[in-house]
């Protein structure tokens, strides 16, 4: 296997392990999903822009010109996703939030099938609908309950995130901190009507400082980056790292015991993922030309 690819996989894992954290940080909040968006994605927006002057050296007017239309795109998918898994995070359990993100491999996968041009083997699509029925299971633990607007809302998340990831790897030169700025400008642009930023107290501030200024946006700038070196659906692979580690974070902090369809679905989305895992390695991914 490549040097390159390897590279993909590691920032894919170390990604998901720091967003893994924004479960944690957000119930630690315990306010309202608007008011942390806002928050959090006024801090990110700062330290994109900073590390795009370190990193690039500014000019990011000059960068967004180089790929408008697709960076317009992640910027909104990114703060559509990023919205959406908040929203889900205040709405139901972090074990039901965590377990239907992990189905976004599969979901990449058709994603670059249809959209650009990627080679799916027959085994990925029988993954398809081993991990759907996966989903299917979490979220019947919440069917006529509050819960149920949460599990949907994250399987929006889902939508937006895969989404997002073949379009980085479909454009791997464009600047990361650049789209991800655009996309925290988005989301405080949506947030800011409706958050109440300045009555919360100091919990609230703390917790969106560690989510908005560490680990938020480092795991997502190692995310958008690892498309570069690996294919969009393997880079989706390693959502499962952000699955184990948020669940045991809500476990470990706030004692909050998944039911029991949770470990159900869990168990048979990793059988989707063990068959779409084996049949990517099968077949070359393709960019359509």
């Amino acid at each position: 296997m490549d040097e390159g690819r390897r590279r993909g996989w590691a920032l894919a894992a170390l990604g998901m392990l720091l967003v893994s954290t924004d479960s944690f940080f957000v119930r630690l909040a315990d306010t309202d999903p608007w008011t942390i968006a806002f928050v959090v994605s006024a801090l990110s927006l700062v330290v994109q822009l900073t590390l795009q002057r370190r990193v690039e050296g500014g000019r990011p007017v000059d960068h967004f010109r180089a790929f408008p239309k697709s960076l317009v795109a992640v910027g909104a998918l990114s703060a559509c996703s990023q919205l959406l898994f908040i929203g889900s995070l205040t709405q139901t359990r972090v074990a039901n939030v965590v377990v239907i993100v992990a189905a976004s491999p599969v979901l990449a996968a058709v994603v670059g099938r249809l959209f650009f041009g990627e080679r799916t083997d027959r085994r990925v699509w029988v993954a398809i609908a081993i991990t759907l029925t996966g989903v299917v299971v979490v979220v019947s633990a919440s069917i006529g309950s509050p819960n149920m607007t949460g599990d949907l809302l994250a399987v929006g998340a889902i939508a937006a995130f895969a989404t997002n990831i073949n379009i980085w790897r479909r454009f791997p030169q464009q600047s990361r901190f650049v789209g991800l700025a655009i996309a925290a400008a988005l989301t405080v642009a949506i947030a800011a009507p409706f958050a109440d930023p300045f009555q919360q107290d100091r919990r609230v501030y703390l917790a969106c400082i560690g989510m908005g200024v560490i680990f938020n946006p480092l795991g997502r700038l190692c995310h958008t980056s690892a498309p570069r070196h690996a294919p969009a659906a393997e880079v989706a692979l390693f959502t499962p790292v952000e699955t184990v580690a948020a669940s045991a974070w809500a476990w470990l902090f706030f004692s909050e015991q998944p039911p029991v369809q949770t470990f159900i679905g869990a168990a048979v989305i990793v059988v989707g993922l063990v068959v779409g895992t084996l049949a990517r390695r099968e077949v070359s991914p393709r960019l359509a030309t």
